[in-house]
């Protein structure tokens, strides 16, 4: 059985710090530099079609087949990326996989079988360091999906490596605060982190793709992966330069502050999620929203927390109600607001139009380019595209100190109101999530201020309909319904 310290886990992480040392990666950012950033996600099977010689077994009428989308579309399409405003990719796994299980393929990336050889459906690692450089070239950093907790079903390391994985008597006889990381996940074949060949392989993997160029890497369920280990693996990406992001699947403000401490640079925060999903598209309290950033406020690097209003994982946040037409214009909304926070927004391929979907897989849908779009979709993209460079543009927004503002409490369903400051320049943040216009009066100790509209632009490039004025020591913001908006303050 594993125990969160034994002396194997102690050899094994002996082992993986003296392996050779970590190599750079093509860019090397402190952690902090990665406060600002935008991320885009990916899952290259379902974005882009670039190389049809490589379709076998592809089946688009499927939800959990492959779909055709490769390496050489992704790289087609980077101009989309950027265009957005995004500044890092990211990449779901490109390794090989296991063969399909079930009928089901996969595609997602999340079944290793070798994780240093480009699964055969989404191209060569010639595609893939081509990806890397074309990235880079256009400016954005490249994020590649790490699994460190399994193999694939069925996977032949199982027969070769039998001793690299727990064994069933291993979970029954583990204690409570054990079983995550040493009974299997999902029944998938469980690697043992205290062997020294395992720990060798996963640091060595580490590696590998930083030769290809990646930049930083996004640890799949860290929930279920031995915190020592872990602990070790950071120190080593943070020794080569490499961001890192986990994903605990449901983490809050303390795990957030967990794993930070432990030496991940972020996480990302479920809890957020779940409440702007209640507050904007659910039409509920914003009382959520604002908890969850006082609690995210006290982690030891709050400016890296991953943020994100769906990914592959959740029902897609615009089908949250019934109404396309409210799901394009709460989702629009949320978009804004995402944008305002401080962490390190995250958007899921497609989240930018407002993609439906329900649960895995239908969250998986094709990408759909903007020849496809409704009017609609157009316009959701259009203030994300926006909102994305207005806090570009701002280091206050998207740098800067982040300070929640009281309101009174007959208004605290319906309005949020922050500052973000930076280098002597200061923007004020509202959330108006009321079904109608509304013009709000706040005391503060703000200079007085004449009307000043709001920085971001509707589509179309007309300048948001929203209003900030400031005298005689209280604030007056005119705000649309249900939307954000963002003003700069005068010193």
């Amino acid at each position: 059985m594993k125990q969160p310290v034994t002396l194997a886990l102690s050899v094994a992480l002996s082992l993986v710090l003296r392996v050779s040392a970590p190599v750079q990666a093509q860019t090397n950012q402190s952690d902090n530099d990665w406060e600002g950033q935008v991320i885009y996600q990916v899952m290259p099977d379902r974005f882009a079609d670039g190389d049809t010689s490589n379709n076998a077994g592809v089946n688009r009428a499927a939800a959990q087949a492959w779909h055709g989308g490769d390496l050489s579309g992704l790289s087609g399409r980077l101009d989309y990326v950027a265009g957005l405003g995004a500044t890092a990719l990211w990449m779901t796994p490109v390794y090989q996989q296991v063969t399909d299980v079930n009928g089901m393929a996969g595609y997602h990336g999340y079944w290793p079988a070798d994780f240093r050889r480009i699964d055969p459906h989404f191209g060569t690692l010639t595609d893939f360091t081509a990806l890397t450089a074309r990235a880079h070239g256009l400016g954005l950093r490249v994020m590649l999906d790490q699994v460190i907790n399994h193999y694939g079903y069925g996977a032949a390391a199982q027969t070769q490596h039998p001793d690299w994985f727990h064994a069933q008597a291993d979970c029954a006889a583990a204690g409570a605060a054990q079983k995550d990381s040493v009974c299997p996940l999902s029944g998938l074949p469980d690697l043992n982190q205290s062997v020294p060949a395992v720990a060798e392989l996963l640091a060595g993997n580490a590696d590998f793709w930083r030769k290809q160029g990646v930049d930083a890497f996004r640890y799949d369920a860290i929930k279920n992966v031995d915190q020592g280990f872990l602990k070790a693996l950071a120190a080593r990406d943070r020794a080569a330069g490499t961001f890192t992001l986990g994903e605990y699947y449901g983490a809050d403000a303390d795990r957030v502050g967990e794993y930070q401490k432990l030496g991940l640079a972020g996480l990302f925060e479920f809890n957020l999620q779940g409440a702007l999903k209640s507050g904007i598209m659910g039409g509920q309290s914003l009382g959520g929203v604002r908890a969850v950033l006082e609690q995210d406020a006290g982690a030891p690097q709050p400016g890296l927390i991953g943020l994100f209003l769906d990914n592959h994982d959740l029902p897609r946040f615009a089908s949250g109600t019934l109404f396309e037409d409210q799901g394009q214009a709460r989702a629009a909304y949320a978009l804004r607001a995402l944008m305002t926070l401080k962490g390190i927004p995250v958007i899921w391929q497609g989240t930018e139009y407002a993609q439906r979907g329900g649960g895995d897989p239908d969250n998986r849908r094709d990408m759909r380019f903007q020849s496809e779009w409704t009017p609609g979709e157009k316009a959701v993209y259009d203030s994300a595209r926006d909102a994305i460079s207005v806090r570009k543009a701002s280091p206050a927004l998207s740098l800067g100190d982040q300070k929640l503002m009281p309101v009174p409490d007959n208004l605290a369903n319906d309005l949020l109101v922050f500052t973000r400051s930076q280098g002597g320049k200061t923007v004020l943040v509202a959330w108006n999530n009321g079904k109608a216009r509304r013009t709000y009066a706040l005391a503060s100790g703000f200079a007085d201020q004449t009307l000043t509209p709001s920085l971001f632009r509707d589509p179309g490039g007309k300048v948001q309909n929203a209003g900030l004025s400031a005298k005689a020591g209280h604030l007056y913001l005119s705000l649309p319904a249900q939307t954000a908006a963002v003003f700069e303050l005068k010193n």
